[in-house]
């Protein structure tokens, strides 16, 4: 039996869903349908195995073809009755961890679908050849998916690539020894306090400022969003760890009051920041060289709480951008799987790393 969280089970949701309606409805910033802007849907493409490439195509009737060869055609009310089948037994599932849906599964293997998510090898979850109505084009394009029916999705994964190094001045002799030792209890276990870590630093007369980021290809993809991104999201993550802001607005809030920047115009914080979210969600990851290009060419389908499948094309990008300013936050990462929150030393100079991980509220 296939088995896959409730994430892995809205890909297949969003597959069904989009043949069943033939079209893909546009978001404003607020995730509520635009109701004359869609797109119509051609046909949907899965590549599950090398050199079979499978292509669904929308109508009254569903044809299915393998490498250009119809090998079979279904109604489109089954792809309908089975969306609504399979949207019921994700959201009766009340646990986080794997489950099967033997009623999905048995019309995959119907509709020649074995796997639960096409391989990818860039950020989209879905490829799709829609009619823009605007130029009437017809581009193949790549989307990535975030379904909201399970656990708020990560946006940025931190990693020991996400690490940002602080130095520390302070003339307090005993200080290495007194943060290092603040321990939080959680789970019958000891974690790292580095809010707690943070706050002593400061008590101390402890100075933070940003040195560098931990990883040089990182460094290098912010450079081409902007070449202060680096310090400006340096400076969200003091806002994080030493005053608890969250919330990624209230982070551009923070930065327009403070100006670290000395930026004549305030308003360049709420767009570079946008940028760089709108970057990680289309296709920049921070380990590998990226190029400034979106992986994921058509942009983002979300899946609501209801069940509606709602897409940010390129077209409205500044809807996009604002959903994910409004949606998204901060949140710490494993200490020990990541390896940050801990004074050391280097050629007699103190320093800190602080993690940046990202996810959706």
């Amino acid at each position: 039996m296939l088995t896959g969280n409730k994430g892995e089970w809205s890909e297949i949701y969003v597959l069904l869903r989009l043949l069943a309606d033939g079209k893909i409805y546009a978001a404003d910033s607020e995730l509520n349908k635009l109701e004359d802007v869609y797109f119509p849907i051609i046909k949907i493409i899965r590549e599950e195995n090398k050199d079979e490439i499978k292509e669904y195509t929308t109508g009254e009737m569903i044809s299915i073809c393998i490498n250009g060869l119809i090998v079979k055609e279904l109604s489109v009310s089954e792809f309908e009755e089975e969306s609504e089948n399979l949207l019921n037994a994700i959201n009766s599932k009340t646990s986080k961890g794997a489950f099967s849906v033997e009623g999905t599964q048995n019309f995959m293997n119907k509709i020649l679908c074995y796997k639960l998510s096409a391989p990818a090898t860039d950020k989209s979850d879905i490829t799709v050849k829609i009619i823009d109505i605007n130029t009437g084009y017809s581009p193949t394009v790549g989307f990535s998916i975030k379904s909201e029916l399970g656990s708020s999705p990560t946006l940025l994964n931190a990693g020991k690539t996400t690490n940002f190094i602080y130095k520390i001045n302070h003339s307090y002799p005993d200080l290495v020894k007194e943060v290092n030792a603040i321990y939080k209890a959680a789970g019958g276990k000891k974690h790292t306090d580095v809010r707690g870590r943070i706050k002593k630093i400061i008590e101390k007369n402890g100075q933070l400022k940003y040195w560098k980021i931990n990883n040089r290809v990182f460094a290098d993809n912010l450079v081409l969003i902007d070449s202060s991104m680096d310090k400006i999201i340096a400076e969200t993550i003091l806002y994080f760890y030493k005053d608890g802001i969250c919330n990624c607005d209230e982070m551009v809030e923070k930065l327009e009051l403070e100006n670290p920047m000395n930026y004549g115009n305030v308003n360049a914080y709420k767009y570079k920041f946008k940028k760089f979210l709108t970057a990680v969600a289309l296709g920049m990851v921070p380990a590998a060289v990226w190029n400034g290009i979106d992986e994921a060419t058509g942009g983002y389908i979300v899946i609501t709480k209801e069940g509606n499948v709602l897409a940010y094309h390129i077209y409205n990008r500044n809807y996009f951008e604002e959903y994910l300013m409004k949606n998204t936050k901060y949140e710490t990462a494993s200490t020990s799987r990541h390896g940050f929150g801990e004074i050391y030393t280097e050629k007699g100079e103190y320093y800190i790393k602080l993690n940046l991980q990202v996810r959706f509220r």
